[in-house]
Formats: C-alpha cells, sequence, structure tokens
C-alpha cells in the first residue's frame, strides 16, 4: 500500500512556466507538471495514447529522453518497455511501461542492478525519483526505477482527478456516512466511465501482469539477474516476481511486507490493532509519557466512541491558498488518520500530544495533519490500485468478515467505524462498480523460494504489521526478519540504519552487517 493515505514529497521541475505560477509547496508544483512532463517526451499520457501492435512485436524496450524528475546529479537512461496490456487476450493492443536506469554512484558498480517496486497499488517512484536515489540505493549498483502499468509517467496512464478531489472534500464529511458513501461512490463510477470510454481494458491492471512486465523487462534490458526491492504493496509484487522468474533474481529486499496469501480486506484491521497497541506501548514504557498522558490507548478507544457520534469541527490553514479548510473529525477520521500515521514516522513523537488535545477539544493539530496528508490530484494510478484490490482482495473473503475482525481486535470501537476497512473505506462498493473478474487461485498463494531475502518490519507499523511479516518467513527459508523499534510503514525511507543495512545485504546476502539495529529504540514522546 502507498500512500493513499499519504502524501510523499515529490521531485518537480522547477523550470516550468506554470510551476512558477504556482505556490513553493510541493502539493501544487507537482500539479503544474502533469500535462508538461510526458509531453517533452512527443508522447501523449492520456489514456487513449496506446500503441497498437502485433503480438510477435513486444516486449521490447524503447529508450526515450528521461523525465524533469530525475535529479540533474546523476546519470540516467530511460525509455519505455513495450509489453502486451492483456497477454491472454490476442487482439493485438499494447501499453508502455515508464523506465528510468540511474547508474551507480561508485565508480566499480556492481553488475546487478537493484529494480524498486514501489506500493501503493498505484505509485510512481520515477516522479519521486529523488526519494530512493536520497536513500542510496544506488550508492553501488544501478537502481532500475519502473512506474507500473496504468501509473503516472506509463502509458496509458489511468489516474483519475475526479477521486483525488472526492478526497480533498472528504476532509469536511462526516467519515463514514450514508451521504459520504453516495459522493465516494459516483466519484468511482465517473473514474471508470472515463477509462472505459478511452477503450482500457480493466481486467489487465493485476498483479499477474504486472509481475510479468517486470520479468520481461529483465530480459529486454538483458540482465541475466537483477536484485529487488519492494515496498508496502510493491513486497506482494516482488514474491510473485519471485514465483514467475525465480533464477532470475539473486536477492529481495521486502520492507513493510505483504504476503499475497494474507493481503485481504478484512486483515487490515488486525494490522491497524497491532501497530496501535505497540505504539501505546511504547509510551507506557516510558516514564515520562506514562505519567503524562495515562492509559492512551483506553482514551483513544473512548475519543473514538464519543467523535462518532458527537464529530468535531475545526478550519485549518490550506498551505496552498492560505484559505481555510473545514475538517470534520469523527470517530471514522480518528482511527484513520492514526493508521496514515504509520507514513510518517518523524511524526510519531507528537502522536499522544495530538491525542490529549484532541480529548480537550482541541482538534487542529489532528486535523492539520489529515490536510497535509491528501494527495495531489492526478497522482495514483488507480486502474491498478482497484485492479489489484478488486481482483485480488475482495473477492476472496466476505463483506461482513472485515467488521466480525475489527470487533475481535477493536472491541471498544464502534460498529459503524470496523465495518469498513481503515484506508479502503467503501472499496467494497469501489469494487462492485470496477467489476473486474476474480484473480486465479495462484495469486493467494504463498510463495516459497529460496532466493535470499531480508524482510524489514517496523514496530509501530498500522498497516503491514510485525505478524505479517513473520508470516512471510515461513516460506522463505533464506530470509532474514528485522524489527525496527519506533519506524512505521516504510523502514528504508525512514531509517538511515536500514538504508545500510540494506546496502550491505545487497552487497552479501548472505552475511550483511545489521549491527545498528541493536542500537535502536522507540523516540521519546513529546511531553
Amino acid at each position: 500500500m502507498l500512500g493513499l493515505v499519504g502524501s510523499p514529497s515529490y521531485n518537480v521541475d522547477h523550470e516550468s512556466e506554470e510551476a512558477l505560477k504556482l505556490k513553493k509547496n510541493a502539493r501544487a508544483l507537482v500539479c503544474a507538471l502533469l500535462a508538461m512532463a510526458i509531453g517533452a517526451l512527443g508522447g501523449g499520457c492520456s489514456p487513449s495514447s496506446r500503441n497498437v501492435a502485433p503480438l510477435a512485436h513486444v516486449p521490447r524496450f524503447e529508450f526515450a529522453p528521461c523525465w524533469s524528475t530525475i535529479p540533474a546529479n546523476v546519470s540516467a537512461r530511460c525509455g519505455f518497455l513495450v509489453v502486451p496490456e492483456n497477454r491472454a487476450a490476442r487482439n493485438g493492443k499494447t501499453i508502455r511501461v515508464a523506465v528510468a536506469i540511474v547508474r551507480a554512484a561508485s565508480k566499480n558498480p556492481a553488475p546487478t542492478p537493484l529494480v524498486y517496486l514501489d506500493g501503493g497499488p498505484g505509485g510512481a517512484p520515477i516522479l519521486s525519483a529523488s526519494l530512493p536515489i536520497d536513500e542510496h540505493l544506488n550508492a553501488d549498483r544501478d537502481l532500475i526505477l519502473v512506474d507500473q502499468r496504468g501509473t503516472y509517467y506509463s502509458q496509458p496512464r489511468l489516474t483519475c482527478p475526479v477521486l483525488d478531489l472526492f478526497f480533498l472534500r472528504l476532509l469536511g464529511l462526516v467519515y463514514d456516512a450514508a451521504p459520504t458513501r453516495a459522493e465516494h461512490v459516483a466519484a468511482t463510477r465517473a473514474c471508470r466511465a472515463q477509462f472505459i470510454a478511452s477503450g482500457i481494458d480493466l481486467a489487465a491492471y493485476n498483479t499477474t501482469e504486472n509481475a510479468a512486465d517486470f520479468a520481461d523487462l529483465r530480459r529486454a534490458l538483458g540482465y541475466k539477474q537483477w536484485n529487488v526491492y519492494g515496498i508496502s504493496y510493491g513486497t506482494n509484487l516482488a514474491l510473485n516476481l519471485m514465483r514467475i522468474d525465480p533464477s532470475g533474481v539473486r536477492s529481495a529486499v521486502l520492507d513493510s511486507t505483504e504476503p499475497p496469501n494474507l493481503v485481504a480486506l478484512p486483515a487490515f484491521w488486525p494490522q491497524a490493532a497491532h501497530g496501535f497497541a505497540q505504539l501505546f506501548a511504547a509510551c507506557s514504557a516510558q516514564p515520562g509519557c506514562r505519567r503524562t498522558y495515562g492509559d492512551l490507548e483506553a482514551r483513544f478507544a473512548r475519543l473514538a466512541v464519543k467523535l462518532e457520534s458527537r464529530p468535531v469541527r475545526t478550519n485549518v490553514s490550506d498551505s496552498i491558498t492560505h484559505r481555510d479548510v473545514k475538517v470534520v473529525t469523527d470517530g471514522g477520521a480518528l482511527a484513520n488518520w492514526l493508521v496514515g500515521m504509520s507514513f510518517a514516522t518523524a511524526q510519531f513523537k507528537d502522536v499522544p500530544l495530538s491525542i490529549r488535545q484532541l480529548a480537550a477539544g482541541k482538534a487542529q493539530s489532528i486535523a492539520a495533519s489529515r490536510a497535509a496528508s491528501v494527495t495531489p490530484p492526478g497522482l495514483i494510478g488507480y486502474g491498478l490500485t482497484f485492479g489489484v484490490i478488486c481482483s485480488e482482495w475482495y473477492p476472496f473473503t466476505a463483506y461482513s468478515e472485515i467488521l466480525a475482525e475489527g470487533r475481535r481486535v477493536l472491541p471498544g470501537y464502534p460498529s459503524s467505524v470496523l465495518r469498513e476497512p481503515p484506508q479502503f473505506t467503501f472499496v467494497t462498493d469501489d469494487c462492485r462498480i470496477w467489476n473486474v473478474p476474480k484473480a486465479p487461485a495462484v495469486a493467494r498463494k504463498a510463495v516459497h523460494s529460496t532466493v535470499p531475502t531480508l524482510i524489514l518490519s517496523g514496530s509501530f507499523d498500522a498497516v503491514t504489521a510485525l505478524p505479517w511479516a513473520k508470516a512471510a518467513t515461513a516460506t522463505l527459508p533464506n530470509s532474514r526478519l528485522l524489527v525496527f523499534p519506533g519506524v512505521g510503514h516504510g523502514i528504508t525511507p525512514a531509517s538511515e540504519c536500514a538504508q545500510t543495512v540494506v546496502r550491505s545485504f545487497l552487497s552479501q546476502p548472505r552475511a550483511p552487517n545489521v549491527r545498528c539495529v541493536a542500537s535502536l529504540k522507540p523516540p521519546a514522546f513529546t511531553l
């Protein structure tokens, strides 16, 4: 999962005419880039800009100019992998998957590159290329960034600003109310209609086709083997790649693990409950935090109940327009806010204070945090998002199981909050609208592999919690699990120690240097 609830700091072209007209805030600058960046390559990015070619001519790689989001201080080659939209169809339709190959910083790089599998589903690593580069993932080997099928720089680009604008309006709505559901469903229906009108085969955007793209890319680029780094949903994709192309994977890093056999809509409440419990326990373990905030876990549950019947309304200033934005905080919004904090490890230290302030009637801190986390319009590849969720997660469990699992792990929370999965409120309605075929059973099976694998888990992760990481080790005999105290979802971006460990593992998969992990501890909470 990416941050459907989070907003990464995207790097953008500050020289564009559009960008100069906007505020310096990164959210606004990205919006200005939408029409410009792909246009510089001489090709449109709309869903209708697909190539049609005989299947015999694909897969193939076509070089093209690099995008402006690749930092100027690195050397890179870019282009598109041309593959069938649907490998099961014999209609000859192809799509173009955007690829950027960032040269290693070292003058003597390792021969096997590292391919980056982003999360979401629907994230776009080329758009935020500076982030993995700042994590030094290209320190001693080439780094391959891929915008997965349907995402930002790939063609077609299956983004839906109508849905993004709804999520912005959601700040001012009661989170799980019937009118909110109706507006959400209308936005999803409009998104689907847009894609269908453009001739998109919605059934072709899933993990099966996605993994096949990466296997084809390795062969098209001429690599005998490469190393795989997956984060969040990217770990699910990495495991499936290890399943279908095992000889091509030298080693794998799974950061915030999502096992394909376990991920399902009802399973997200247990993930949330585990992350919540670890966070509250860490506060209790610090004498100052325990004295100041008392039983934080019980206080938070009481707040969820209270706010569900009596939501708090407040205004915060929008960082772009500087206008007031209305934010409604009810029980569902509160629980989802704490899940969303998993994407902001550096801010965990302030969570107890924010909860206490809210209990005292001061909602500004949490309201501002929620407003800042809204993703700018046009970035998320919803065609892949719903394609994966609605074919691989939704059909394999019953809707009633979501509430049952929520009550089991969070018994003090209102049923109106627990009947929808965290992060993915109303996604069952989305999937009925999306109407894609159920994935084959193999897509839900555990992956057995002897590939050397490093598994990273954050103790505060409320999205893909430690139990999932532990479960993944059962079928990966050459795996090593490391837990990072006080870290949320996405360990490598949040921890310099993790970055050091990953580089060491890639150099020596059988004997990485992990000494720095032993000295880590949760943050000192703000008093």
